[in-house]
């Protein structure tokens, strides 16, 4: 397994890392216990989850009771900031000390790794969070802080604060990027760089579109996330995103390569990515995404899935 800083930060993660929506939600115990374990008998260490999921903050609670006392070999990694139902809960100081009070207790654990604000909370003053999180770095009950779904501007805001105000800064942001979905480029990206911020991306296979598994004109497969969650269907499976699968399949397929590893493996390559968050509900789906992730795509390949988006871009325009 590689290994990588985040962004100009001291913390090392696993290139893999392994998205815990599904521990204790989408699959019960034990298979969760599966999949944990595989992860790390494959050199894992970033788990990363959030206090929304699974009712009651279900995932962190099985993910600590799992890693027992492997807790201290892994980067334990969450979100707080949104209930279940994606509504914000803000990221007061109030808010943030109870957030992070409760995960502790669920985790049974005495630290978290990567602590990060799930969303903005546009009702309170970026300058209360931070401090709040600075706090909580100098108590040791947090090492490190990032963002989600942060405008880049709300980036540029909050690193300029803690800058001016000797506070720690985030290391990371976590946000949508795969092949279908590139809008970090943009303006997201540069901020990050400037900053020596690292780029821990979600979604990286589209919700299972760039798995392999779906065809434009076969039914989606029984138990499949898309299947299930018609919204995100709705979302990714349009004619234009179904014709770019295909042609970067083909692509893969002309480089003795699959959908998975042109997925991932594009997103590796990229340097500002310390780490790509892939969920997996079996340890069999677990060993394919990290394989795919470290298939060390050539220059070559890259250039020519860069011009296949290219392209895709150029016909929406």
């Amino acid at each position: 397994m590689e290994y990588r800083q985040v962004g100009r930060s001291g913390l090392t993660v696993s290139l893999a890392g392994l998205g815990c929506n599904n521990i204790g939600n989408r699959i019960d115990e034990a298979t969760s216990r599966e999949v944990v374990h595989q992860a790390l008998d494959l050199g894992i260490t970033l788990f990363d989850t959030a206090d929304m999921y699974g009712p009651g903050g279900a995932s962190e609670a099985v993910l600590g009771q799992i890693l027992g006392v492997r807790r201290k070999d892994v980067v334990l990694a969450t979100k707080y900031g949104k209930d279940e139902a994606h509504k914000s809960k803000g990221a007061s100081r109030r808010y943030t000390v109870q957030a992070v009070e409760a995960s502790l207790r669920r985790f049974k654990t005495d630290w978290i790794d990567l602590y990060q604000v799930h969303a903005p909370d546009p009702l309170t003053p970026i300058e209360e969070t931070m401090r709040a999180l600075d706090d909580l770095i100098r108590a040791g009950k947090v090492r490190y802080i990032g963002c989600s779904n942060f405008a880049a501007w709300q980036v540029v805001e909050a690193q300029l604060i803690a800058r001016q105000l000797n506070l720690n800064p985030f290391v990371s942001c976590q946000d949508e990027y795969s092949l279908l979905v590139r809008r970090v480029e943009a303006e997201l990206a540069p901020v990050m760089q400037a900053y020596g911020m690292g780029l821990l991306p979600f979604f990286p296979l589209a919700s299972g579109l760039l798995s392999g598994k779906y065809t434009s004109a076969g039914a989606m497969p029984q138990g499949s996330r898309l299947s299930k969650l018609k919204h995100l269907a709705a979302r990714f499976m349009t004619d234009a995103n179904m014709a770019l699968v295909a042609q970067l399949a083909d692509f893969g397929g002309k480089h003795g390569r699959s959908l998975l590893d042109v997925a991932l493996g594009w997103l590796a390559v990229n340097p500002i990515v310390p780490s790509i968050i892939a969920g997996a509900t079996t340890a069999a789906q677990l060993t394919q995404n990290a394989k795919a992730i470290e298939c060390n795509l050539s220059v070559e390949e890259c250039a020519g899935i860069r011009h296949i988006l290219d392209l895709g871009s150029l016909r929406e325009m």
